[in-house]
């Protein structure tokens, strides 16, 4: 007789039930009780990233310390919020046997910059972790585990009201159009909360917040008729109990307690919080369920919240590999220790503050003097040993450059919108969708007249200016110890940008005040000395023109087909006339493009001219539109003298047309100066290939004796070899991607590939490339999903060992190519496919299997079983085929192995 539990392990009868080691324990069945009893554990994961776009090109462009990853979001993303969606759950043999979201069972937020991004990057986990939200709700009576954050993680008790009250709506509003409901609980950046900041919070219908145990003065039990006035308990010194809410009152304008005024506030326990990001607590989820433990009261209260809160990105990014911890102490430890996992929310419903707490002035959860680390030369920072003067001349430079934009802001938005700052908290639905239709209907709304083209772009300059106003004081600006790290310089920029704005509507000029008084802020860095060298070495150097873009489009012209629209960062590029003619090695490509902003609506009509010369060497001029007859007369003059084949004369006409103003491929952006380069170094890359090859072929018997008597080969002759075959096996894995494209793995590429990496394991060769790596991911989970979505019986057999030839290969060569996402999607088709197609295999030739099943009133393992028995018939050799795919991709399906025989 089986048991049942063998397939509610893998969700057959339930979703929630996974392994617990050998064996299966249930996870977290919430009954959604009336009233809370019992413990009850909450872990709050604070994931953030400060907003790292460049402020013209609204991307995240590459960063070169976050390697191998394109940039530190990238790099975040697939060490913790990805394996967070689909966090691991792993047998002694380190084999898969269970997948769990712990967004689910996590209390969250995530920053809206960082979600933004996470839409855009990947969508399979920004869909989980909504998902997950929606779970939690059905779950836990409609309580939610994600909770807002101000918007931009600015230091509210440093913002001036309004940058408040924007801050938590545009918080709000992001939040909405995500999760589809209001915000119960807003987390604060660093926790930084003075009364000023509560009353806001309280304005804006935020129920509860978060805060760190050091942040009370004192607290007390509400009044009863018994105890009218109780004595008020001193807890400033972090003791006050975390295991219950709080209330916080705000006060009337007598100064007494105004009792229908007030915020919830839950204290997460700090020393918990704090090992869980120092110590050994999350090796294990034994160790972090025992710490747990320690901090449940026995004092027979009937009920109890232990509560913590870190940086999310502790769960992975951190502490590596945590996010398994995790989730088995979520659907297994926690569970066998009777303790209901909830989020806040859900236990603020079950069980409302009896006690009311007072606050002390302005504090925040890492800085011990208030608030001082984002202004002061506090002595709060990450290390390095470095001073911290030069926070208090940035953040005052920062307050006068606000306070200019606001002038700036009034006197012109009232040309615009009826009320310029109810604008400005309703341009968050512009930031979350920049199509035309959405612009449009925003400008209904507030506009005081029907807005010309030219007023619809100083209005969103404006938005765009107070934007950026509010980016610049994101907090990990002053969280370092020094100004001219990334943090700081990203702030400047968006106050670069902001200046800018300024300048194009108003007319004025604010740079020059605004370096002057970042001279004041000394930097620790002797080759700026001062923050205004900073800000001239880093910050402009930086900044982005129209012409600058059009160049870009220009040059890379030369190297890319573009359409006759095209999308290049947030501009539409409208290919209007283009022609390239080459001459020998030179090239010329002469046109007319329409830029045109998606953020601010801004155009312009421009004419290039670009000349490659070869090899690095490329002139591009840019100026304005200035006639359709002019055009032409200019493309006719150069491509005459193009035809002389005369570079000198080219570039005497090129002068001559244009002026001295010239762009080079310096000037390119990055990313595609980059990639040009590569296209660049190809031809000599070729030659060297070549000549590597040669020097491999007439050496490779000296290279065998030298191996035969285990003596070290010559590095030049390693190097030919490894450069050799690396080439080989990239041109052959090249070939078989292309011919898996029509949904067979190509044995003849797949045979040659093992070939040379027998050869290479002979000779002692590395095959390392990025682009193997991630052609093996793709070829991977491309044809992975084709193989099982195909129902041929005929051919899935052969199919599936070739994949697993694929993989084998990987693992023979220690490429490094990630199984995550494959092991993600067979192990869904694990629980809707194979484990059916086993249980009705077993079924037919074993019917007390169905008897027991029935008899444990499992009727959606019936309809499983049912579901298996019709349709194709599979044979016992080719459902063992799919199993075994399991096993090389690292998932324990021993158990179905053994059942199967």
């Amino acid at each position: 007789m089986v048991s049942t539990s063998n397939f509610q392990a893998f969700g057959i009868a339930d979703t929630h039930l996974n392994f617990a080691g050998s064996e299966l324990t249930q996870s977290p069945e919430f009954d959604s009780p009336s009233t809370a009893t019992g413990v009850y554990v909450t872990i709050h994961g604070h994931f953030y990233q400060p907003p790292r776009e460049n402020p013209y090109l609204n991307v995240v462009e590459r960063q070169s310390s976050a390697a191998p990853y394109h940039n530190w979001n990238e790099r975040i993303h697939h060490e913790c919020y990805r394996p967070n969606a689909f966090a691991r759950i792993l047998n002694d043999r380190s084999e898969v046997v269970g997948i769990v979201n712990n967004y689910e069972y996590l209390s969250f937020n995530i920053g809206p910059t960082l979600m933004s991004w996470l839409e855009r990057y990947d969508m399979e986990v920004y869909q989980k972790i909504l998902e997950a939200d929606r779970k939690s709700c059905q779950r836990l009576n409609g309580h939610g585990n994600a909770i807002a954050q101000v918007y931009n993680h600015i230091i509210m008790p440093l913002a001036n009201e309004r940058d408040k009250y924007t801050q938590i709506r545009w918080a709000k509003a992001d939040f909405r159009s995500r999760f589809g409901r209001d915000p119960e609980g807003l987390w604060l950046a660093e926790t930084a909360i003075d009364y000023a900041t509560l009353e806001v919070l309280v304005n804006e219908g935020i129920r509860f917040t978060i805060l760190a145990p050091s942040q009370a003065q004192r607290c007390r039990p509400f009044a009863t008729s018994d105890s009218p006035d109780p004595e008020w308990e001193e807890v400033g010194g972090s003791q006050i109990d975390t295991t219950r809410p709080y209330r916080c009152y705000l006060q009337d304008k007598t100064g007494a307690k105004d009792e229908s005024r007030y915020l919830d506030i839950f204290f997460y326990d700090g020393p918990i919080s704090r090992d869980m990001g120092f110590n050994d607590v999350l090796n294990s989820s034994h160790h972090l369920s025992g710490r747990i433990g320690q901090a449940v009261r026995g004092d027979h209260r009937p009920t109890q919240l232990i509560s913590v809160a870190t940086d999310g990105e502790t769960f992975g990014h951190h502490r590596g590999g945590t996010e398994k911890c995790l989730a088995y102490a979520f659907v297994a430890e926690f569970p066998q220790n009777g303790w209901t996992v909830t989020n806040f929310a859900h236990y603020l419903s079950l069980h409302p503050p009896t006690w009311e707490v007072q606050l002390k002035p302005v504090t925040a959860w890492s800085c011990s003097h208030g608030v001082d680390r984002w202004q002061d030369d506090c002595g709060c920072a990450a290390g390095g040993g470095w001073h911290q003067q030069w926070r208090r001349p940035l953040r005052d430079t920062l307050n006068g450059l606000r306070d200019r934009l606001i002038e700036i802001y009034d006197q012109y938005g009232c040309q615009f919108f009826h009320d310029p700052w109810v604008a400005r908290d309703n341009y968050i639905q512009v930031i979350r969708d920049r199509s035309d239709v959405n612009i449009n209907a925003f400008f209904a709304q507030h506009q005081t007249h029907d807005l010309t083209h030219s007023e619809q772009v100083d209005a969103l300059r404006l938005l765009e200016m107070q934007r950026h106003c509010l980016l610049m004081f994101t907090s990990c600006g002053w969280f370092f110890e020094e100004l001219s790290r990334p943090e700081g310089v990203q702030i400047l920029c968006y106050a670069s940008r902001a200046i800018e704005l300024a300048a194009e509507v108003a007319g004025v000029e604010l740079e020059r005040e605004f370096i002057f008084n970042l001279a004041l802020a000394p930097s620790n860095v002797e080759l700026f000395k001062t923050g205004d060298e900073v800000y001239r070495q880093l910050v402009a150097t930086a900044r982005v023109s129209l012409k600058q873009v059009a160049a870009h489009y220009a040059i890379t012209s030369l190297f890319t087909t573009y359409q006759r629209e095209q999308r290049l960062y947030c501009y539409n590029a409208q290919q209007l006339d283009y022609q390239m003619q080459r001459m020998g090695s030179l090239n010329l490509a002469v046109g007319e493009v329409l830029l045109v902003s998606e953020i601010t609506r801004e155009q312009t009509h421009f004419v290039f001219a670009v000349f490659h010369l070869g090899g690095w060497d490329f002139h591009c001029c840019i100026q304005p539109f200035s006639g359709r007859r002019a055009y032409f007369e200019l493309k006719r003059r150069l491509f005459e003298a193009l035809q002389e084949a005369s570079a000198a004369h080219l570039m005497l006409r090129l002068v001559q047309s244009f002026g001295d103003d010239s762009f080079s491929l310096r000037d390119l952006f990055a990313e595609e100066r980059q990639r040009i380069m590569g296209l660049l170094c190809h031809e000599t890359l070729t030659r060297l290939d070549q000549l590597y090859t040669q020097v491999y072929r007439d050496n490779y018997g000296i290279m065998m004796a030298f191996h035969r008597d285990e003596l070290e080969v010559p590095p030049e002759l390693q190097v030919a070899t490894e450069v050799a075959l690396g080439n080989r096996f990239l041109t052959s894995v090249r070939a078989l991607e292309s011919e898996s494209s029509e949904g067979r793995l190509s044995i003849n590429h797949l045979g040659e590939l093992e070939a040379i990496a027998k050869e290479a394991q002979l000779l002692r060769c590395r095959l390392q490339h990025s682009e193997v790596k991630e052609s093996f991911e793709r070829l991977i989970i491309q044809f992975l999903w084709r193989r099982l979505q195909d129902h041929d019986l005929g051919t899935i057999a052969e199919d599936l060992e070739n994949l697993q030839r694929l993989i084998q290969l990987n693992y023979n060569l220690n490429l490094g190519v990630s199984l995550n996402q494959a092991q993600e999607f067979y192990f869904q088709y694990l629980k809707t496919h194979i484990i059916p197609l086993c249980l009705g295999y077993l079924q037919r030739n074993h019917q007390e299997i169905y008897v027991d099943l029935a008899e444990n009133n499992n009727s959606d393992t019936r309809v499983a079983v049912q579901i298996a028995s019709e349709g194709h018939t599979w044979q016992l050799h080719q459902i063992r085929r799919l199993l075994q795919l399991g096993q090389t991709l690292g998932l324990d399906v021993q158990e179905w192995l053994n059942l199967l025989g």
